[in-house]
């Protein structure tokens, strides 16, 4: 049985959490990305509650989460001290700290930085900050296929996007979820529906990720992200990590997986072959197995 609960935290931000298991259990802790919402782990929390808390949050600037209005309020070090935060908040440690997308990059740097609030990492399509820089710096083909990240940093990206029945919305899913058997047949009436009731509120926080984040394709000779370094105490992670990829993500090719055992010391790597950037959604029960390949490692 899912529960709803809202934490908040000491830097005042609140966030709402859909949650189940027992309370003394381990903590699974799940993190979601954009467009997304926590519902999205709906299926983890049911499968592992029986032995396990699992939580999984509304970021901030999602769902009933706070959202503040300025962009600042989304860099990096509040995105993460949220988390960590929380962590503590559930005990100070979690079992696993599960990721996909923007939820992956709060949780690499999570576990680069903070490395003693968890005992494992799992990722689901979300690139590591340096082989992600990498691509966009030198990168031509994901430079092109990360090209909407400069739309979404637009100050009037979300007003956009919410137009005509989130007509510029459905694509995220329905061509960035293709594959030649055709494309997100996930997406059915029920959770386009509950897509609209979180976007309503949630599309100006998701943006405000993009604007804040010094990570996008150069606009130009003199875009800083193309003399941006990343320090490699800022980014390698030293604890166990499990990275389940999509490998027909049209976002975030499979090429953003070479050379991460150089960040990365103890990692595990499964591709999937026909999953997509929403491989959650189009696979939860490979997922769910992959979660407790890790656990069990």
């Amino acid at each position: 049985m899912i529960e709803t609960f809202d934490v908040t935290l000491p830097n005042g931000t609140t966030l709402a959490c859909r949650a189940s298991g027992e309370l003394d259990a381990p903590t699974l802790l799940f993190l979601h990305g954009f467009p997304e919402g926590a519902f999205i782990w709906d299926d983890m929390l049911e499968h592992f509650g029986a032995r396990f808390r699992c939580v999984a949050p509304y970021l901030r600037g999602y769902g009933g989460s706070s959202a503040p209005a300025e962009v600042s309020a989304y860099r990096g070090r509040e995105l993460i001290g949220d988390i960590t935060q929380l962590i503590d908040q559930l005990g100070g440690r979690v079992a696993a700290l599960v990721a996909h997308d923007w939820g992956g990059a709060l949780a690499w740097a999570v576990a680069a930085q903070h490395p003693a609030r968890l005992e494992r990492l799992v990722i689901v399509n979300a690139p590591h900050p340096a082989t992600f820089l990498r691509g966009l710096q030198s990168d031509p083909a994901q430079q092109a296929a990360s090209a909407y990240m400069n739309y979404l940093r637009r100050d009037d990206a979300h007003e956009r996007l919410a137009a005509d029945d989130f007509a510029r919305m459905w694509p995220f899913f329905e061509q960035l979820g293709a594959t030649d058997a055709g494309g997100a047949k996930w997406l059915t009436d029920e959770l386009r529906e509950r897509y609209r009731a979180l976007w309503r509120i949630s599309l100006c926080g998701g943006c405000n990720y993009y604007r804040a984040s010094p990570l996008h394709p150069p606009v130009g000779p003199d875009d800083p992200v193309l003399t941006l370094a990343l320090p490699p105490e800022a980014t390698t992670v030293r604890v166990p990590t499990r990275v389940v990829w999509g490998e027909d993500d049209r976002a975030l090719p499979i090429g953003l997986l070479d050379g991460l055992e150089e960040h990365v010391p103890e990692l595990t790597v499964v591709r999937v072959p026909g999953a997509t950037h929403w491989i959650v959604h189009e696979q939860p029960a490979r997922i769910a197995a992959e979660i407790e390949a890790a656990l069990a490692a």
